[in-house]
């Protein structure tokens, strides 16, 4: 039984740059069952950028579902945002979880846009004053939603979508002194709460492709600055034993799982 994931996230999407992955988007069917985007789909989180994605990620072959990154937040329009996105027919998820029904099983998908905080040994605490306090208890709301979405779904196949990272490896390239403004450890925590079989995630731009959660759950970086692809694919079941990348325009070429 295998389930083929396709991923992408921080693609920054304007009227400019429409089109420019919708060629390789149009061979989905052959190489995934599904695509994941892992926030950051627009530059300003527009309602105008919103309609971009729409268009170039909509009315796809395969199911989509997304999550928002933080630019998707800049202009306070997410509600718009949302509601450009779920017309086209992506799936948007928030502290919630859906199952898709795919070839090889049946998959549930958990996901949170996530926030900063730092990672154990260095990471932020809930003391002091009230906007360091309101800092940390939005990574644990978030946090604590991820991993209950996690343990909720009935699924042969379970995973992790978030923008910000849940471990520090695939932080890796980023300056060190933004890593608590790039993840947080109660995000690993939350994945590793639930039998997730695959973590991925956006928004280190300058960060490494593979990482691991203290559980042992695979963490992929999937922002396109990162892999360079228009997606990469996954094939998650009884053997984890392949990545797939596609470049934009391309088919797609297999590699081993380190």
């Amino acid at each position: 039984m295998v389930i083929r994931i396709a991923a992408v996230g921080d693609v920054h999407l304007d009227k400019d740059v429409v089109g420019r992955f919708r060629p390789a988007l149009e061979e989905l069917p052959e190489c995934a069952d599904v695509l994941l985007l892992a926030g950051d789909l627009t530059r300003h989180g527009t309602e105008a950028e919103a309609r971009c994605v729409a268009e170039e990620f909509g009315g796809l072959a395969v199911p989509v579902v997304t999550v928002l990154g933080n630019h998707d937040h800049q202009c306070d329009q997410v509600p718009q945002v949302v509601k450009v996105l779920e017309d086209a027919g992506i799936t948007v998820l928030e502290g919630n979880g859906v199952v898709l029904d795919c070839a090889g099983g049946r998959l549930g998908i958990a996901g949170v846009k996530g926030f900063g905080g730092g990672f154990a040994g260095r990471c932020a605490s809930d003391f002091g004053e009230p906007e360091m306090k309101a800092f940390v208890r939005t990574t644990t709301d978030s946090a604590d939603r991820l991993g209950a979405a996690l343990r909720s779904l009935d699924c042969d196949m379970l995973v992790a979508l978030t923008h910000y990272a849940p471990v520090p490896d695939t932080l890796v390239g980023e300056p060190l002194e933004i890593y608590p403004f790039l993840g947080s450890y109660q995000l690993g925590q939350a994945i590793d709460s639930a039998p997730t079989a695959l973590a991925v995630h956006g928004h280190a731009h300058a960060g490494t492709e593979r990482g691991t959660t203290p559980g042992g759950v695979r963490v992929r970086n999937v922002a396109h600055p990162v892999i360079k692809q228009a997606y990469s694919v996954f094939h998650v079941g009884d053997q984890l034993d392949t990545d797939q990348v596609s470049p934009i325009g391309q088919s797609g070429s297999q590699r081993s799982w380190s």
